[in-house]
């Protein structure tokens, strides 16, 4: 058969991204298309950097060119990726590409410790990355990140003062806790709670993000109201621990985004705290707190369960010295990388299955 970019595009129609469920030709994933002779060279351009299907769509399309001109022809492919995106045009944060709010039911469930091991897992496969730490009466996000001393500056964008979001291992960040004294409680009604996260969302110089995630407080309270009324969101992630009690609150967090007037798409479950594993003995698991209580939340609601994060004493210590768990090899590294890849697998079907996002109209 005659090698021409015709014939190469329909050898490659027959490869089909296992998420998106269209061949990549349709899908505008094969780019930079040149051939010479035998030997053929593209770009195949997916949904995100965290994609961990990345090996399997090369293959499928050395397969399928080779099934189609023989195996002596030369291959270079070249896998790139472009972060999509269901947010244009927006007034608010134009830049940034998806935004994504981590919630659950009730405190203590590990919430700001999954969002901020995340973050950082999602930029360390290239993307940029922000994190709002939205919980201004408990803001933890500062010592997590070890930047407690920090403080943000401010210039001039376009004659109005903007704030400088810190910037630590490869994340913007943004916290009530920068502006306020460490040993001081911020005691705030509502109305004053969230107007300081539209401050967060519209007065800081954000820049390009590919994923901006805002660290909600627990509960189902003003600020998050306030959050879908200021901002369209690409999608909401629920942490949740497998006991009942927090099981119970989690299901009333993922109601909440779920409800007709508010119409947020869930983009799955974590569950945290899923089983004690000593680091001596990584492949010992036990369930302290019960079993699968994440992974049946996820199926009751028809959502994505996007993975398990161990109790492992690291990631305690990590989150005390300001040194994110992912960032240390071993049992909780894989866990939230883990994680990471799936939100980001589900962020790219959610924005090419579902319609523009939206900000939410709604008085209650």
């Amino acid at each position: 058969m005659s090698i021409n970019k015709e014939a190469v595009l329909k050898a490659l129609s027959t490869v089909e991204d296992p998420d998106l469920k269209k061949d990549l030709v349709t899908l505008g994933m094969i780019q930079d298309l040149h051939i010479d002779g035998k030997q053929i060279k593209f770009k195949v351009v997916l949904t995100t950097p965290a994609c961990p299907l990345k090996e399997v769509i090369k293959n499928n399309c050395i397969e399928a060119l080779e099934s189609a001109f023989g195996e002596d022809i030369a291959l270079d492919i070249f896998m790139t990726s472009n972060v999509t995106t269901a947010r244009d045009n927006a007034p608010l944060l134009p830049k940034v590409k998806n935004i994504i709010a981590i919630a659950s039911g009730k405190g203590g469930v590990g919430k700001s410790t999954t969002s901020s091991n995340l973050a950082v897992a999602l930029a360390n496969t290239g993307t940029k990355v922000g994190l709002i730490d939205a919980d201004i009466s408990g803001p933890s996000i500062p010592t997590m990140f070890n930047v407690e001393a920090e403080q943000p500056g401010v210039k001039q964008i376009d004659g109005k003062n903007v704030i400088i979001p810190i910037e630590q291992y490869g994340v913007k960040l943004m916290s009530i806790g920068f502006l306020t004294p460490a040993d001081s409680a911020v005691v705030w009604r509502g109305p004053m709670a969230s107007s300081a996260l539209k401050q967060f969302i519209g007065d800081v110089e954000w820049g390009e993000l590919d994923y901006l995630l805002i660290d909600l407080p627990p509960g189902t309270s003003d600020i998050h109201l306030t959050m879908v009324q200021t901002i369209p969101v690409t999608g909401a992630v629920i942490v949740t621990t497998p006991q009942k009690v927090a099981l119970a609150d989690a299901t009333k967090g993922l109601s909440m985004f779920k409800q007709p007037q508010i119409n947020v798409p869930v983009l799955g479950v974590v569950e945290n705290m899923a089983y004690f594993t000593p680091e001596e003995l990584p492949d010992n698991k036990y369930y302290l707190f019960g079993k699968e209580g994440g992974q049946k939340l996820a199926e009751k609601f028809g959502v994505p369960f996007l993975g398990e994060i161990p109790i492992v004493q690291t990631i305690r210590e990590s989150g005390d010295i300001g040194y994110p768990a992912v960032m240390r090899e071993g049992v909780s590294q894989e866990a939230f990388s883990l994680v990471a890849e799936n939100v980001a697998r589900q962020v790219a079907i959610r924005n090419a299955a579902q319609a523009k996002t939206e900000v939410v109209q709604v008085k209650i």
